[in-house]
């Protein structure tokens, strides 16, 4: 399944990229503001916007392969087995906890004197 992932993900990022560099070859609508003050260019059969050429074709099918890209990467993301819980949980599970009877013992052998206060707090 990883190397289904990486695929996408290569492809994913192709495509993106090719559309970033169809969307700045092509034209702004208004770049023919001077056809519709009649410089001759907008005497068309499809108004002045003129028909869809390769550039837009090309744009739309590359925007629907990467919304389709996109899809499949989360379904891909998403189905992943979780196998471990929150990074908290990994934290607490990791700590070793001290057992109370070795504290105790522990605090008798070092005499009155180097006991810590946690003794003389009430429970």
């Amino acid at each position: 399944m990883n190397w289904f992932f990486s695929l996408v993900l290569t492809i994913h990022i192709l495509v993106a990229l090719a559309i970033v560099g169809l969307v700045l070859m092509q034209h702004g609508k208004g770049a023919d503001m001077g056809a519709a003050f009649g410089s001759g260019a907008s005497g068309s059969l499809f108004g002045a916007s003129g028909s869809a050429n390769f550039l837009s074709r090309a744009t739309g099918i590359l925007a629907t392969v990467f919304f389709l890209t996109s899809l499949t990467l989360a379904y891909v993301a998403a189905d992943k087995p979780k196998t471990t819980g929150s990074v908290m949980q990994d934290a607490v599970q990791s700590q070793a906890v001290p057992q109370a009877a070795e504290q105790s013992s522990g605090m008798a052998a070092a005499g009155v004197e180097g006991a810590s206060k946690a003794v003389n707090i009430p429970k």
